[in-house]
């Protein structure tokens, strides 16, 4: 199951890394395997504790499946791709995301299922009304979510547990280079064409916001053919009489060899209060952090961005160009533009929702809006797509946030607060999608207790139902 749900990986590593194939097999199937540990462990585990009493069977194996993911998303920087509550998103349950997120969906997707099986193999009331109260709650608590603000706030006050619009609606450019892989750090191929191609459309925008996707610029700033970022920073810093203000959001690797690289995106708007001067970047010179917007990607990749000191050695096999970055922090402010607070999040940063929470501990800054940049050319025109799509539009659902997406190869796609995407460009093609998008405030239920506990409470939860499934295995 693991290996069909990213045999995609084979791609980035011998396709694009050069990697023999029998190699990038060994690989993935190791990667695999070692997953397949958390989930061989809880089942060992959930023999052991029910292997006498069978009337508490269910909601144990759903808790230690619950631990599992939990151990998946967390351990050794995570790696939460392929989740069981991701299949819930546009079942009729989807809505609970709000309340308990992903790894909810997925324990009670577990309770069920083990109900079930329960059910079919020693039909009895327990199982049954596992089933029955389980389907019960969770459409009740699905109609629930769906009420408005002004419905639900009747029923509690902890906070405001529905979104509403912020400010206007505006209008947004998200670009499509279409940039080959094997071509994208090419110096006589993908980067004149990049740089080209991306330095056209930031010009050529006339809606309020213009989006690139990660990387879009792949070379730092001081190896930027001369002018070029400062062109890009006049145009969009200078207000011009009889224009719409534009501002833009741009991928592109920063910092030097003394202090290490970042995989980031700059913010460049019309002149305001906060500064945002040119005049810092002259010559491509580095962003100064107090004068235009930067986000610097805190969830790295292993491998493919980071490598633990102990494997340097595998990039002497592969190639995978900018492949060690350092770490930005969790929580970064957002990107202020005409009444919406931008939340950027670079490529599978998405699938981490309670990092993406942490923003959202003091409502009156939280983000209205995701911004996600992402390239998955590593991946081909695969399933990875559709994957890291439906991962975009959980966040959404959990946060009531729309998602905008500007990526290399798709998808290109605007995502509303609901989860649904309104607005769509065909993936590996080049092109320029435009929409209008409405950001929104309010705090869902995850949000709320996640950006103030994490994923505690869930680990939590699992534990004690462990820990009573021992004590009463001991007592019998």
């Amino acid at each position: 199951m693991q290996c069909a749900t990213w045999w995609w990986l084979f791609i980035s590593l011998h396709t694009y890394g050069g990697l023999a194939s029998p190699l990038a097999v060994v690989a993935i199937v190791g990667l695999a395997g070692f997953l397949g540990l958390y989930y061989a462990a809880v089942c060992s585990a959930f023999i052991r504790l029910t292997h006498v009493n069978r009337s508490y069977r269910a909601i144990v194996f759903a808790a230690l499946w619950l631990l599992a993911e939990l151990g998946r998303v967390t351990l050794f920087t995570g790696f939460p791709w392929g989740e069981g509550g991701y299949a819930h998103l546009d079942g009729p349950f989807v809505n609970l995301a709000k309340l308990v997120g992903v790894h909810g969906l997925t324990f009670g997707s577990a309770l069920v299922a083990a109900a079930c099986a329960g059910l079919m193999l020693r039909p009895n009331w327990r199982h049954a009304s596992v089933i029955a109260a389980g389907v019960l709650i969770s459409l009740t608590g699905n109609a629930l979510l769906k009420l408005d603000k002004d419905s639900l706030s009747t029923l509690t006050s902890a906070y405001p547990a529905a979104s509403s619009s912020a400010a206007k609606p505006f209008t947004v450019t998200l670009l499509q280079g279409n940039i080959a892989q094997d071509e994208k750090f090419q110096s006589n191929k993908g980067i004149p064409d990049a740089l080209q191609w991306y330095g056209e459309q930031l010009k050529a925008a006339k809606t309020s916001l213009v989006v690139t996707p990660e990387t879009a610029l792949p070379l730092l700033p001081e190896q930027l053919p001369e002018g070029y970022l400062a062109e890009l920073l006049n145009h969009f810093y200078q207000s011009r009489i009889g224009a719409p203000p534009i501002a833009a959001l741009i991928g592109i690797p920063l910092g030097s060899n003394e202090a290490g690289y970042t995989n980031s995106v700059i913010g460049l708007k019309p002149n305001t209060e906060e500064g945002n001067s040119p005049e810092h970047l002259a010559n491509n010179s580095p962003a100064n952090a107090n004068d235009v917007y930067r986000y610097d990607k805190h969830h790295l990749v292993p491998f493919g961005e980071f490598v633990h000191p102990l494997f340097k050695w595998f990039l002497s096999i592969v190639n995978i160009p900018l492949s060690d970055f350092n770490f930005g922090p969790v929580s970064q402010p957002s990107f202020d533009w005409q009444g919406q607070r931008l939340a950027p999040n670079i490529c599978y940063e998405d699938l981490f929702g309670e990092e993406l929470a942490a923003r959202f501990v003091d409502s009156a800054l939280a983000p209205t809006m995701f911004v996600n940049v992402s390239n998955i050319g590593w991946f081909g025109n695969t399933v990875a797509i559709d994957q890291h799509l439906n991962i975009s539009r959980m966040r959404a659902v959990e946060f009531e946030r729309p998602m905008i997406r500007a990526t290399n190869t798709g998808a290109t796609v605007i995502i509303d607060h609901r989860g649904q995407v309104t607005h769509a460009l065909a993936r590996h093609t080049r092109g320029v999608l435009t929409g209008e998008v409405a950001g929104r405030s309010g705090i869902t239920p995850y949000a709320w207790w996640a950006a103030r506990f994490g994923l505690w409470p869930l680990w939590l939860f699992g534990l004690l139902v462990v820990a009573v499934a021992l004590i009463r295995r001991r007592a019998t």
